[in-house]
């Protein structure tokens, strides 16, 4: 950068939780470089904080196929005209965030170009498809993982890397406030209380719920005062839990919408969809039991590219596995209730899960933005 040109800064995002982690890293940017200009694909919260966007943010936001292939035109369109004022603007770095579809064929094209090249929140490359890793290397100058492993991983496979820590880790108390969130939920202090969670997309409701409140009953049956809660991520979601809850005849179980933490905050135990939203669990300390289903077909495809022996990042994270995994034909309602119980009758099983849940919740710690611009700082400046 000559003396006197003013730094510029490309970040991409693709949704809100891109959105976020771009403002947190705009705001800790500006610590190193106070006149700096920041432009790409911003949201709303990147916008408060200076973000200059091409366009809309929501018009990268398409997920599934289906969903995909109509606007396929749209988005080369839209990756075209971002490239070409990348070229004309020559940012310090491009950063694209999560999205990895859109913003790492953003970046093969722009370090072709000879732009320096960034990447915050890893893509599963580690847990499927690890062919990428290859497109990864030669198109990434510096990959931001927000988890530790995935950082040992781009070590083995010769990427330039930083683990920045968890911005989930950085907003959640290391201590919940159970009260607090009780008080918030109307329950009783003294309840014993089980959260559950379906998931926040259709089939993931429709795949889970039935085996889920069957699982309620089994539990019910010989505890009737067991308080149980089940956030709805959407309206739509609201609608389909309350049918759910209506053919199991469980129609006094709390439904709150949204509030997915808080209830987890106030739950004992937690019965939940495979998902982001385990890690939520974890930083929380509360013991789990995670299901999930697929489609038969999307399974059997499935269960061939990926590489792990467990699905939730509380498994993948701790000292050792303590998570009960039912994934698939393993999941009903006799073994989720069996492993619910457990956590309610060992309480020396959930002290020591979360001793364990503190110790990866103090490493994740971290406060990710701040490490992500002294690593982005590092990568402009030479000293990576």
């Amino acid at each position: 950068m000559q003396a006197g040109t003013q730094p510029v800064f490309a970040l991409i995002a693709g949704e809100l939780s891109g959105d976020i982690l771009g403002a947190g890293l705009i705001r800790a940017l500006r610590e190193h470089y106070p006149d700096a200009r920041f432009i790409g694909v911003c949201g709303p919260q990147m916008q408060a904080e200076g973000g200059e966007s091409l366009f809309p943010m929501e018009r990268l936001s398409v997920m599934g196929i289906t969903e995909v292939l109509p606007r396929l035109p749209e988005l080369f369109r839209l990756r075209r005209q971002l490239v070409d004022t990348l070229i004309a603007e020559q940012p310090l770095a491009v950063i694209g965030i999560d999205s990895p579809d859109f913003t790492l064929s953003v970046a093969k094209r722009v370090h072709a170009r000879g732009l320096r090249t960034v990447h915050y929140v890893s893509p599963s490359v580690w847990a499927w498809r690890q062919g990428r890793i290859k497109g990864i290397r030669a198109s990434i100058d510096l990959m931001l993982t927000l988890l530790p492993f995935e950082a040992r991983f781009y070590q083995e496979h010769d990427v330039p890397v930083a683990f920045v820590g968890h911005p989930l880790a950085d907003m959640i108390p290391m201590t919940p406030d159970v009260a607090g969130a009780r008080d918030l939920l109307g329950l009783p202090h003294d309840a014993r209380v089980l959260a559950v969670l379906p998931g926040s997309r259709g089939g993931e409701v429709r795949q889970l719920l039935p085996d889920f409140l069957a699982a309620v009953r089994l539990l019910r049956a010989d505890q009737p005062a067991l308080h149980v809660v089940i956030p709805a991520a959407t309206p739509d979601r609201h609608a389909e839990i309350t049918a759910g809850l209506a053919a199991a005849g469980l129609t006094d179980i709390q439904l709150v919408d949204g509030q997915s933490r808080t209830v987890m905050a106030a739950a004992d135990v937690v019965l939940m969809a495979s998902g982001t939203a385990t890690l939520e669990g974890l930083l929380l300390k509360k013991p789990m039991v995670i299901g999930y289903r697929l489609g038969g077909l999307t399974y059997a495809i499935a269960s061939r590219l990926v590489k792990l022996d467990h699905v939730g990042l509380p498994n993948l994270l701790a000292s050792q596995p303590r998570i009960p995994e039912f994934i698939q034909d393993a999941m009903n309602p006799e073994a989720l209730a069996g492993a619910v119980q457990h956590w309610f009758d060992h309480p020396d099983d959930v002290a020591a899960l979360k001793d364990d849940f503190e110790a990866v919740h103090v490493q994740l710690r971290r406060d990710a933005s701040t490490h992500a611009a002294a690593a982005v700082k590092a990568l402009v400046e030479g000293t990576l």
